[in-house]
């Protein structure tokens, strides 16, 4: 270092110090310049090293190792014009190798970068640089290597970059650039390493790439481009690692890929490249990596894949591939990750993938594989990460997958596995993920799980698993998540089980589970989610809950609970959900709960609550149901819930409250459902309801409201339900109700309303019993109230009201007259009548002995010509009354030769179903019961039957998918309604298409209760069978049955499958859950017919009458077969309720991953939509 001087700088960077060293020694011939934390190897260097918190300048001929890193904030613009700034002309034109990588330099490349025409090595990666990439640094023709990756440099690539044509590396990756990729990059025909990565390139790949025929490496990953993959790239016959992914790619791969012998790395990834895997890759024997996951490859996979002995990782998941899984993948002995998932791959699992003694990883998850799972899995001893759910596997686990002791995750769930989970599993003592969810699996939970210490999560949810939890379990200190949900689970959850302190979800919903509230989750502090709901849980509560400060959802609903509401909910910040309905909680709501202030669900409904409603409930901004109904809440609703603004569902239903209804609830403008029905509200309806634009059930009902109906209530455009009934409302019903278009249903008995009904829909079908009640109503309401005289004057009023009096006298001293002479006549007609036997009439209002003697005349006896159906219970015919009304009469099979008893019982159930009213259920307008003819008396509708229609070409091409959707919906809500909301419940018993009508806009209506059956709590429900064969459950074919609602769930599902395929499903749906319940006796045809049945397209089931579902609706379609799989569980007790179908089919549908094109028959039945 003699004759060189080394100007120190212990504070602060001074530029001076180094451009004055450039300047003293520029005689030298400065060669390369290097500020980088880079290892150096050179002479004739200027190297900054930055230390001690200073920085040596050395000029000279050293080698240096390892320069530290340098900070420095100066533009490189500054360090190539140093010379000029002092008067001389430049002399860095020698310069040939600058290195400024890995500092903080920001600001622009300078354009007179393009001076240094002798450099061959430029280094500006790794800093903060901005703006375009200057053109002239197509000037430097000696450039070899060209780094300016890692930056945030933006613009084009400049086309004259092709000048640099002795360019062996170019790597502009990790930028802002935003160019296409210009065809004179072709030109650098010397380029090794191109590497254009992580910018936002868009437009095709230049063909002339393939000109580049000597690059090793070419990465165009996570850009935007597009078009086709150009078959040109099969050219590069040297190159080693290609990456592509992360573009939009389309088309086909092509085949020539397969002349790439050298590539090692095939990235092909997150593209939309469609066509087959092509069989030539099979050629690439040098292939370690290859990845062709997430685009839309179909078709099967190449059996020469196992050809590629070195592969070490093959990821070939989120396709559209089809057929087996060749044996040939277990020809490749070096694999470490196989990941095949999210395609539609079937059949077995080769035996021979026990031969991959490497791998690490193997995920064929969410397929259509409908194997056993082979034993020869459990020689796979090195793997980390087992995941096989969402299939069709059936069989037993094997006992020998505990041999797999490097085990960190496995997942069996979503699949058809039965028998016993074996306690091997006690042995994978590294297992930290354990699901084998939604299956079949019975039996006990092993106790040998105690073993598996660093347990995290354990999902068993939706088995049969039965028997007490283990008390062992307590020993996983590690569990972070327990999920043993919908088993048949009983006996006491253990009192430890929080008692490593970090379980964070706890769900063991639709259980039996009893006794008390574990007493370690108390002070269980990490708890997110806890679902203890729907068992027989016990104990008071008052104190088993303690503050969880990350407690997101908290359901302990529908157990037999007690004690009252601790105060320490208010104490959870992040609480969004709180349910604890249905339970026997006492006392009042706490005021602390207002401080919660990030619950969006409040539901403590049907509980024994008393007092008021905090005041401080108004702090609860985020509330979007408050669900308090089916309690003793008493006093004024609170004017504070003006405050939740994001209110959406309201049920103050059967309380105490009285006072009137706070206008200020006319503010709560996402308002969907309001129910303050059976309260003692008084006073005025407030005309504010009437801004609820959003709001479709309104019920206002069993209260003391007065006044008359808000005109305002018109502007209610979204109303669908409305109940006003049973309070003191007067006046006539505001015209503005005209307006309410989508109003379907209306109740406004028992006010005092009068004046002419609205002409719109909801009033002009509403029933008889929901109009009653009121002094003065009159329009066409099916003939049954007075026509409006829209002309008529007072002076006329006066003149009814006389005569009407008069007519009143007269009727009165008949009816004394009349009275006298049948009491003399009562013995004869005693007799008479025992011999006779008893005669029933009750039609609506009429005379039934005349509607009755009206009926004969105008069906002349009931003669054919006037039937248009006939059922298993009677014939039904078409009757045009005087009025000018149409009705349906069923003429029911003769039952008056019966008991008296078995009449009167009958006459009881139809007088009740008479009662009944619901949109989806024909109205029964009653009966006439003869010993000569007995029939039910129904509403006209103008169409036919369900079944009628789907039998008929045309009419079923007009069916079209959403009228179809709407058909079950409907059902659902009739049936729902007939079981949950009717007391005692109604079972149908005989659901068939044939008894599912029609109305003018295809709205379905039930009909035919010739079968039904009142479930009386005290009285027996065991009777004879009844239905039509092929729409009964299995269980109904024996002679004699308990009747309940299971009956027509199971009926309803047979019907939805009709209503889907256009015919009835036949076989269908046995074959399919056949293999749900089959056991080792079954016969292979059974069960392979029922394999086939699982791999059917779900489009392949539809009506092909019509085009297929697309967009939302196809999601709806989906979701009612699955559904209709759910009713049809051969287990009664496994079949969901309608009621909760019904709200299935309002509130949420499923949201397919894939197109419904993709789906299968199988992997539909392996979804729950109705899981919570």
């Amino acid at each position: 270092m003699e004759g060189v001087s080394i100007p120190f700088f212990t504070e602060t960077w001074r530029p001076d110090g180094f451009y004055d060293e450039i300047q003293n020694n520029r005689g030298l011939g400065l060669h390369t310049l290097c500020l980088s934390v880079v290892r150096v190897q050179m002479i004739d260097c200027l190297l900054f090293d930055f230390q001690l918190g200073g920085i040596y300048c050395v000029f000279g001929r050293k080698q240096y190792e390892q320069p530290r890193y340098v900070s420095m904030n100066t533009a490189i613009e500054q360090l190539l014009e140093v010379e000029d700034n002092r008067g001389e002309s430049g002399n860095l034109k020698s310069l040939v190798y600058l290195q400024l990588s890995t500092n903080n330099l920001s600001g622009l490349i300078p354009p007179n970068i393009g001076n240094l025409i002798n450099l061959n090595t430029l280094y500006l990666h790794s800093n903060q640089l901005s703006g375009l990439i200057p053109k002239e640094i197509g000037n430097l023709k000696s450039l070899v290597d060209l780094q300016l990756s890692d930056n945030n440099l933006s613009g084009l690539i400049p086309p004259n970059i092709g000048n640099l044509i002795k360019l062996n590396t170019l790597y502009l990756y990790s930028n802002q650039i935003s160019s296409l990729i210009p065809k004179e990059i072709g030109n650098l025909k010397s380029l090794v390493d191109l590497q254009l990565s992580d910018n936002n390139l868009s437009g095709l790949i230049p063909p002339n790439i393939g000109n580049l025929i000597n690059l090793n490496t070419l990465y165009l990953a996570v850009n935007q481009l597009s078009g086709l993959f150009p078959k040109e790239i099969g050219n590069l016959k040297s190159l080693v690692d290609l990456d592509l992914s992360y573009n939009n790619l389309s088309g086909l791969i092509p085949p020539n890929i397969g002349n790439l012998i050298n590539l090692n790395t095939l990235h092909l990834a997150v593209n939309q490249l469609s066509g087959l895997i092509p069989k030539e890759i099979g050629n690439l024997k040098s292939l370690v990596y290859l990845q062709l996951s997430t685009n839309n490859l179909s078709g099967l996979i190449p059996p020469n894949i196992g050809n590629l002995i070195n592969l070490n990782t093959l990821y070939l998941h989120s396709n559209q591939l089809s057929g087996l899984i060749p044996k040939e993948i277990g020809n490749l002995k070096s694999l470490v990750d196989l990941q095949l998932s999210d395609n539609n791959l079937s059949g077995l699992i080769p035996p021979n993938i026990g031969n991959l003694i490497k791998l690490n990883t193997l995920y064929l998850y969410s397929n259509q594989i409908s194997s056993l799972i082979p034993k020869e899995i459990g020689n796979l001893k090195s793997l980390v990460d087992l995941q096989l759910s969402d299939n069709n596997l059936s069989g037993l686990i094997p006992p020998n997958i505990g041999n797999l002791i490097n085990l960190n995750t496995l997942y069996l769930a979503e699949n058809q596995l039965s028998g016993l989970i074996p306690k091997e599993i006690g042995n994978l003592k590294s297992l930290v993920e354990l699901g084998l969810d939604r299956n079949q699996l019975n039996g006990s939970i092993p106790t040998s799980f105690a073993n598996l210490s660093n347990l995290q999560t354990l999902f068993l949810r939706d088995n049969q698993l039965s028997g007490s939890i283990p008390q062992e379990l307590e020993n996983l200190k590690n569990l972070t998540k327990l999920h043993l949900d919908i088993n048949q689970l009983s006996g006491y959850l253990p009192p430890n089980i929080c008692q490593g302190g970090k379980l964070t979800n706890l769900s063991v919903y639709k259980n039996y589970l009893t006794g008390p509230i574990p007493k370690s989750l108390k002070n269980c502090t990490r708890l997110v989610r806890v679902h203890l709901d729907q068992n027989q849980l016990t104990g008071n509560i008052s104190e088993d809950f303690g503050v969880y400060p990350n407690l997101d959802f908290m359901n302990i609903s529908h157990n037999n609970l007690y004690g009252e509401i601790s105060h320490n909910w208010g104490q959870c910040p992040k609480l969004k959900t709180l349910i604890m309905a249905g339970n026997n909680l006492t006392g009042s709501i706490p005021p602390e709960i207002g401080n919660a202030t990030q619950i969006h669900v409040l539901d403590l409904s049907s509980n024994h609550l008393v007092g008021l409603i905090p005041k401080e409930f108004g702090r609860l901004a985020s509330l979007e149901r408050l669900m308090l109904n089916g309690n003793q809440l008493s006093g004024r609703i609170p004017s504070e819930f003006g405050s939740l603004n994001d209110l959406e569902y309201l049920d103050l239903s059967t309380n105490k409250f009285n006072e009137s209804i706070p206008s200020i609830l006319g503010d709560l403008l996402k308002l969907h459902y309001l129910n303050l029905s059976n309260n003692k509200l008084a006073q005025a309806i407030p005309f504010k309801l009437g801004k609820l634009g959003q709001l479709n059930y309104m019920d206002l009902s069993h209260n003391s409201l007065e006044g008359k109906i808000p005109s305002e209530m018109g502007s209610m455009q979204s109303l669908v339900t409305l109940d006003l009934s049973h309070n003191n409302l007067s006046g006539s019903i505001p015209s503005s109700f005209e307006e309410m278009r989508g109003l379907l249903y209306v109740d406004i008995s028992y006010n005092h309303l009068e004046g002419p009904l609205p002409n719109i829909s909801a009033f002009r079908k509403a029933l008889l019993e929901r109009l009653k009640g009121n002094k003065g109503l009159c329009g066409k309401v099916g003939a049954l109230l007075p026509p409006c005289n829209a002309h008529g004057s007072k002076k006329d009023h006066k003149v009814v009201f006389s005569i009407l009096a008069v007519f009143v006298l007269l009727s009165a001293l008949f009816i004394i007259v009349f009275v006298i002479v049948q009491r003399k006549k009562k013995h004869q007609d005693t007799k008479q009548n025992h011999m006779q036997g008893e005669i029933s009439f009750s039609v609506l209002n009429f005379d039934g002995k005349l509607m009755y003697e009206e009926i004969i005349r105008a069906t002349e006896d009931f003669d054919s010509t006037y039937c248009i159906g006939k059922g298993g219970h009677g014939s039904v015919y078409r009757v045009n009354l005087s009025s000018g009304d149409v009705v349906a009469v069923k003429k029911l099979h003769l039952l008056w030769d019966g008991e008296i008893e078995f009449q009167k019982e009958f006459l009881n159930e139809v007088r009740a179903l008479s009662e009944i009213r619901h949109r989806n259920i024909v109205k029964l307008y009653g009966f006439c019961a003869h010993k000569r003819h007995s029939f039910l008396v129904y509403e006209y509708l103008e169409r036919c039957s369900l079944a009628a229609i789907l039998s008929k070409e045309e009419e079923a091409k007009e069916l079209g998918w959403s009228k179809r959707v709407n058909i079950v919906k409907g059902l659902a809500h009739a049936l729902s309604y007939m079981h949950h909301d009717c007391l005692p419940p109604i079972v149908h018993r005989d659901i068939s298409s044939k008894n599912i009508l029609l109305d003018s806009e295809y709205e379905a209506c039930v009909s035919d209760f010739g079968t039904a059956k009142f479930l009386n709590p005290d009285s027996t429900n065991w009777t004879g069978a009844a239905g039509t064969y092929g729409y009964m459950a299995p269980a109904k074919l024996a002679y004699t049955m308990e009747v309940n609602e299971n009956c027509d769930v199971y009926s309803f599902g047979v019907v939805t499958l009709e209503i889907i395929m256009g015919k009835h499903p036949g076989d269908l749906f046995s074959s399919l859950l056949s293999i749900s319940s089959s056991s080792s006796s079954s016969s292979s045809s059974s069960s392979s017919s029922a394999l086939a049945a699982h791999q059917i397209p779900i489009v392949d089931v539809l009506d092909q009458r019509i085009s297929p579902p697309t967009h939302q609706v196809a999601n709806e379609v989906v979701s009612l077969v699955k559904i209709a799989f759910s009713c049809l569980n051969s287990s009664p007790k496994s079949r969901p309720t309608m009621k909760q179908v019904s709200h299935f089919l309002s509130t949420q549908m499923l949201h397919l991953s894939k197109s419904v094109h993709m789906m299968t028959c199988g992997k539909l039945l392996a979804l729950d939509p109705l899981a919570t």
